[in-house]
């Protein structure tokens, strides 16, 4: 009788497997998932702690009608996306927690541990401001999951955008690495309004809460590429540069004016669009952005080493360029590119492929994150919501270092942040 009940067993779980193969994923999965974070809340910058709000996430996809095609760039065709959105919620303490799955560069799946509820229903006491998450060349619409959760535990809505053809899931990064990067060029900023466009008019639960007429674009690399387009900028490209790209000259005589667009290919910037958050956005090495005309309030992040899109060059005249009166930037010393994805999961450090999405030398990226947190939420609340207090917060003193007084004590810290735990950072206004 045992040994029949033993091979039944077997048997029965053999088909359960098969059959039911993705909801078995999703059951061990959770047992699987991996958790990024350590406990740390004496250290957390003030507004990095978790808001109020309990945080529900869910996927959907969403079509973009006839949008160039990235075969032939000619041709017209759908465009598909699929994006995770986090939202404040109406959850219980039983329910399980969400897992994110995605891969690597070289494509080895991984599962990660959340704080949000998968599928919780809305709370739908007020709307909550838009947050458009927009990740770079690769990426995955979860590389900035922490954000994503902390914010909406602050009351937002945020979208993270899967960019279609640039994923990790997508690209051959071994074969064929930059297969992806001309649809990145031209989709970065028309994906992002082209979300906040469909807020606007859905009709589902979800978007009853959003308020898409306080948005925020917030993007890392190749989506601060497209953020500050977005947001009023406009790409400077030549047939030269395009060539260089990769792309055959007659092609690339013809695709100029395509490429060239202002405002996320808008006549004008969106009203609706209310601060701008680039964390190492790509491009201004090569001279690709054109800022006279933004005006929304803007905060843009770098390493002081960004070895991709170049500091001094890069980010530090992006924002010098930008016509933007309400604008800052946060600068980590001595951090190279990778400031804003969440920490490596541990398949990533078996090549060197995986862990250069993540890695940081001089910096734990659980550190940069809770950072990021809290920065990214004053930022956001003093311009996005209009909060004065929160305004309160961006620091007034460049280096974030406390120095000996003539008393022997320390200075202050930058406002939130804990006494002898802010260092290495500068933060310049405009």
């Amino acid at each position: 009788m045992t040994v029949f009940k033993t091979g039944l067993q077997q048997t029965l779980r053999a088909s359960f497997l098969l059959c039911c193969s993705c909801l078995v994923f999703s059951v061990f999965a959770a047992d699987e998932a991996q958790q990024l974070y350590t406990n740390q809340p004496d250290v957390t910058p003030e507004l990095g702690k978790r808001g109020n709000y309990s945080v529900g996430v869910r996927t959907i996809q969403v079509t973009n009608p006839q949008q160039l095609s990235a075969k032939d760039y000619q041709s017209l065709e759908d465009r598909t996306l699929t994006l995770e959105v986090w939202y404040p919620a109406d959850t219980k303490e039983t329910d399980i927690h969400a897992t994110y799955e995605n891969v690597t560069r070289t494509h080895k799946a991984f599962s990660l541990q959340g704080q949000s509820v998968r599928n919780a229903k809305t709370n739908q006491k007020t709307t909550y401001p838009l947050v458009v998450l927009s990740h770079g060349y690769t990426g995955y619409r979860t590389i900035m999951f922490y954000l994503g959760e902390h914010l909406a535990s602050h009351g937002y809505v945020v979208v993270g955008i899967d960019h279609t053809d640039s994923t990790t899931g997508e690209v051959d990064f071994e074969n064929s690495p930059f297969a992806g990067f001309p649809s990145t060029l031209i989709n970065r900023a028309r994906d992002q309004q082209f979300v906040l466009d469909y807020f606007s008019s859905a009709k589902s639960d979800l978007a009853k809460v959003v308020d898409t007429d306080h948005a925020s674009v917030i993007g890392y690399s190749m989506g601060g590429f497209g953020a500050v387009n977005t947001v009023g900028g406009c790409y400077n490209f030549n047939q030269q540069g395009l060539q260089a790209f990769g792309f055959p000259e007659p092609v690339a005589k013809v695709l100029v004016p395509v490429f060239n667009i202002c405002n996320a290919g808008q006549e004008q910037v969106d009203s609706r669009w209310k601060a701008m958050v680039a964390f190492a956005p790509w491009g201004q090495e090569q001279n690709l952005h054109k800022l006279d005309a933004i005006q929304v309030p803007s905060l843009y992040v770098s390493g002081s080493l960004d070895d991709v899109s170049g500091y001094e060059q890069g980010v530090k005249k992006l924002f010098e360029q930008s016509a933007a009166k309400d604008s800052f930037m946060l600068v980590y010393e001595n951090a190279r590119h990778n400031i804003a994805p969440h920490p490596a999961p541990e398949i990533a450090y078996a090549a060197e492929a995986d862990l250069g999405l993540y890695y940081e030398p001089s910096w734990s990226s659980e550190t940069l994150n809770r950072i990021n947190q809290h920065m990214t939420l004053v930022f956001l609340d003093c311009y996005v919501k209009k909060q004065t207090s929160s305004c309160e917060y961006l620091p007034k003193r460049e280096s974030a270092t406390q120095t000996k007084q003539a008393d022997g004590k320390l200075s202050d810290p930058w406002p939130g942040f804990a006494d002898r735990w802010g260092v290495g950072m500068r933060f310049v206004r405009k």
